[in-house]
């Protein structure tokens, strides 16, 4: 059956959470800051994960204003974490936060990922905002130590977002498919390509989720109130990606 809405966000009476997640690769916010704060807002996220966030002078100073713009906070990352980046509403409790920075291949981007830990009603959830190599073979090793670093976060349940620079067929997306949901594939809602705003012809963006961590639905967000065709193709080089997750809560059964 098609879903027609995403769920609101919630807290069910058991105590899981209904979540609303982002992911946006925001271009060093380049384009119409206007137009991205538009879209984001309009998406009521819970958590946000950004990719190429301001990384050079005064980064701290524009993530926070788009922050404030789209009713949000800054939870971490940004030039710390070579640009992936995670906002949230005042909804997430911080646990902690990391930023990691990858191995740096001589002539190539450095990389890293924008990591935390909070809890949402009673469920608690690891985040991990990436933004992959062009390269193939870094792509590739990335994808595996962003596995890695998840079982390190030691979390019951996670959430990985970003952009992948792969395509579902290919080997780096299938490795984390492997071990994690494609929240598209599995409750696919709203539009699938994410590049480019202009021409969609290739869904590089993912919203991914561990096990246990129920996909109520997935996909660009094309006809939502609030958003325009307009400032989608202002905001950024990318279409945005967004889902409703259901996470349990904190020792409760996955379903």
């Amino acid at each position: 059956m098609a879903i027609t809405a995403l769920p609101d966000s919630r807290t069910e009476p058991d105590g899981s959470a209904v979540i609303r997640v982002l992911s946006y690769n925001i271009r060093s916010m380049r384009d119409d800051e206007d137009a991205l704060a538009r879209v984001i807002r309009a998406c009521r996220p819970d958590l946000v994960f950004i990719q190429e966030a301001p990384r050079f002078f005064r980064w701290r100073k524009h993530a926070a204003r788009l922050a404030a713009k789209s009713d949000l906070v800054m939870l971490t990352g940004g030039a710390t974490a070579t640009g992936p980046m995670l906002l949230c509403s005042l909804r997430a409790t911080v646990e902690r936060t990391e930023d990691v920075l990858l191995p740096l291949t001589p002539g190539l981007h450095r990389r890293g990922f924008a990591t935390a830990v909070v809890r949402i009603g009673a469920a608690r959830i690891g985040l991990l905002s990436c933004h992959l190599s062009l390269q193939t073979d870094e792509r590739y090793a990335q994808s595996g130590m962003l596995l890695d670093r998840l079982t390190a976060m030691d979390v019951p349940y996670a959430i990985v977002a970003g952009d992948l620079n792969d395509r579902p067929t290919g080997r780096s997306f299938r490795r984390l498919a492997a071990e994690l949901q494609d929240c598209w594939a599995v409750a696919p809602w709203g539009g699938e390509y994410t590049s480019t705003p202009d021409d969609p012809h290739q869904r590089i963006d993912a919203i991914l989720a561990t096990e246990g961590v129920q996909v109520l639905g997935c996909g660009v967000p094309l006809d939502i109130p609030g958003i325009t065709g307009s400032d989608l193709r202002a905001a950024t080089d990318h279409l945005p990606v967004l889902a409703a997750l259901r996470v349990p809560a904190v020792g409760a059964h996955a379903v």
